[in-house]
């Protein structure tokens, strides 16, 4: 029997072809098992490097053997005080049992729909058991750093019981037993972000900007009455001072007065006409002091007030020449 080149070609192509299809690499980060007719062939291959199987009906499947993060939504909840939050979680995990894993849930995208269901949910359980100091607090030991400006009983920390770090650890161990039948390891959880709602934000920041006015307001109002404590002793010093700088005033004029006095008292009582003179001269003074064209003085020509006047002679008549 002969065989033309033709045939013989495709006897080698369909050997090629055949050799091709039948081998499969496995990777450093792969955990690959085989089907044939929908079942699975013998135990997962993890160890990395060439291996074969049957063309056209073997199907390989493969699958993560590093390990795999979980993001979850951040999740409206409410605490058991009645405390509205929003937490954020996250998560790490690894394909413990592909053939398990297959069987349940196929592929990733499932098993990360499979995680969102218990993760959530033993999330929302554990949250719902406590107060949000639970949740928020984790060290019994830390201490409250308090400013010289806080006001009495703000810079006490609110005790509690059980701790942040201790419900996460709850809600890993009671996650890791529901994962188990869908062949995942779980192995670990995290609290990413915990906050208040966005309702009760606006509520929050409002209550804390009014407190922080209200400090302000104090402060402001200490340092007003400082001010006038400052202003009140500054007012009273500078009364001090001109109340005293008025009366060495007037004990140094009356000193001046009086030797003034003394001396002109000393100079005119030198002989009878010199006394006479200093009389008229005072009295001079007391006419110009107390007379003005626009005052109108009703008093006897006998007073003592008038003694110069009356004695005064009148002037000469002018020669008629």
């Amino acid at each position: 029997m002969k065989y033309t080149p033709i045939a013989i070609a495709v006897v080698v192509l369909i050997a090629i072809i055949g050799s091709v299809t039948s081998m499969y690499v496995v990777t450093e980060k792969d955990q690959v098992f085989i089907t044939r007719f929908g079942k699975i062939q013998g135990e997962p291959t993890r160890e990395p490097g060439l291996y074969f199987k049957v063309p056209l009906i073997d199907k390989l499947w493969r699958f993560e053997k590093r390990i795999l993060e979980w993001d979850g939504r951040p999740s409206e909840v409410t605490t058991k005080d009645k405390r509205f939050i929003v937490i954020d979680t996250y998560a790490r995990w690894k394909i413990a049992n592909p053939k398990i894993f297959f069987e349940s849930v196929k592929d990733e995208v499932f098993a990360q729909s499979r995680l969102d269901d218990i993760l959530d949910g033993a999330t929302r359980t554990a949250v719902s058991k406590h107060d949000l100091v639970e949740l928020v607090r984790s060290d019994k030991n830390r201490k409250a750093e308090v400013d010289d400006n806080q006001t009495e009983g703000q810079g006490e920390l609110q005790p509690f019981a059980i701790g942040r770090d201790n419900i996460r650890k709850d809600v890993l161990s009671d996650s890791q037993e529901k994962v188990k039948e869908y062949g995942i390891e779980l192995l670990d959880f995290q609290f990413k972000r915990i906050n208040y709602a966005p309702t009760v934000q606006v509520k929050i920041f409002e209550r804390m900007i009014a407190e922080r006015k209200q400090r302000a307001e104090k402060f402001r109002s200490e340092g007003m009455g400082r001010a006038a404590e400052i202003e009140g002793t500054r007012l009273r010093k500078m009364d001090e001072i001109e109340s005293s700088a008025t009366r060495k005033e007037k004990e140094i004029q009356g000193r001046a007065d009086a030797e003034a006095a003394g001396i002109y008292a000393e100079a005119y009582s030198q002989s009878p006409e010199s006394e006479e003179f200093y009389n008229f001269i005072k009295t001079m003074e007391t006419y110009k002091l107390t007379l003005t064209q626009k005052d109108t003085l009703i008093i006897s020509t006998k007073s003592e007030f008038f003694r110069f006047l009356r004695e005064m002679k009148p002037a000469p008549a002018a020669d008629p020449k």
